[in-house]
């Protein structure tokens, strides 16, 4: 069986060989009691071996995308409290102990490190812009939420890593592991963290559309599965009112001769009414298989030790 560390900090990387010693130094200075773990997902230079020597503990993951490196580290690092962190240097490793101390203190599940940019350059074009729209729409939907949901920089108890079922592949997994928290309505937080540049010779992985619109459409598959009578429901109100327009001057007809002259208009009525019927009907019933699920996610959560009952201190 795989020993249990007290704290696991996992770096997923792609490309990062720049980058990737710095941080696992930082990191070393900053926990040092902490086991480093550097997940290589297929780099094309020489982030594995400059990961090795810098002292972290280096596996790797054949299946292309951080949600999938995400799935990989999930599964295989067994620790008390996880510290995910992107492997490019932009984020604070200092920072590290005070997230961890905030997620001890207060029995979280989940610290996020949300980002202060105090460079012009650490957000490309249309990312600040981008992660407001996407923080916004996530709020709207759950009706609470976080300042930065595309942060990668977390601290997450055993629990939260060990009841989290992974669906996505790639960039989009911060999103996923934002909804899973507000979904189940843990305990979590938010602390402001220093966001710096990356380096001139280690550009971005992200594309800044195609990423975009993978994430919303993350987001717009999450209504459908986790508020179905919202989206549904919506949709039913929506018909049931064209429905009801429609039929007004056929009404003012029939009330005036007793006759519905324009049958066309009367089926288009009456069709789309058995629509919004049916747009509710499925909207109950994937509420209900929702519910199903978010129960079975909460016994398995509940079913790991927290922070608390792990008799954790601080070192």
């Amino acid at each position: 069986m795989t020993p249990l560390s007290r704290i696991a900090v996992l770096l997923p990387c792609y490309n990062e060989e720049p980058c990737i010693a710095g941080v696992v130094t930082a990191f070393r200075q900053s926990l040092p009691e902490a086991d480093i773990y550097v997940y290589d997902n297929n780099s094309k230079d020489n982030t594995a071996q400059v990961a090795r020597e810098a002292g972290a503990i280096v596996r790797s993951e054949i299946h292309q995308g951080k949600g999938n490196v995400v799935r990989r580290m999930f599964s295989d690092v067994e620790a008390e409290i996880y510290v995910i962190v992107d492997g490019d240097g932009t984020y604070d490793a200092a920072m590290a102990p005070t997230l961890i101390q905030k997620l001890m203190d207060e029995n979280l599940d989940m610290v996020v490190g949300s980002r202060e940019e105090t460079e012009a350059k650490a957000y490309r074009r249309g990312h600040k812009f981008g992660n407001r729209f996407l923080t916004g729409m996530v709020k709207h939907l759950f009706g609470f939420g976080f300042m930065d949901i595309l942060s990668g920089y977390r601290v997450m108890s055993r629990r939260y890593v060990k009841s989290f079922p992974i669906i996505s592949s790639g960039f989009e997994i911060e999103t996923e592991m934002s909804v899973h928290a507000l979904e189940l309505r843990l305990p979590v937080a938010e602390v402001a963290t220093h966001y710096g540049v990356r380096p001139e010779d280690a550009p971005s992985k992200l594309n800044t559309y195609r990423d975009g619109f993978r994430i919303l459409c993350v987001i717009l598959g999450l209504l459908v599965s986790e508020r179905p009578r919202l989206l549904f429901g919506g949709l039913a109100a929506l018909l049931a009112l064209i429905s009801f327009v429609s039929a007004i001057p056929l009404f003012i007809t029939w009330m005036q001769t007793g006759l519905v002259p324009r049958f066309p208009t009367a089926i288009f009525c009456v069709g789309t009414m058995l629509l919004a019927a049916m747009f509710l009907s499925f909207g109950w019933l994937l509420h209900a298989v929702t519910r199903a699920r978010i129960e079975a996610k909460r016994l398995a959560y509940l079913a790991q030790k927290s922070v608390a009952q792990g008799n954790l201190r601080p070192q």
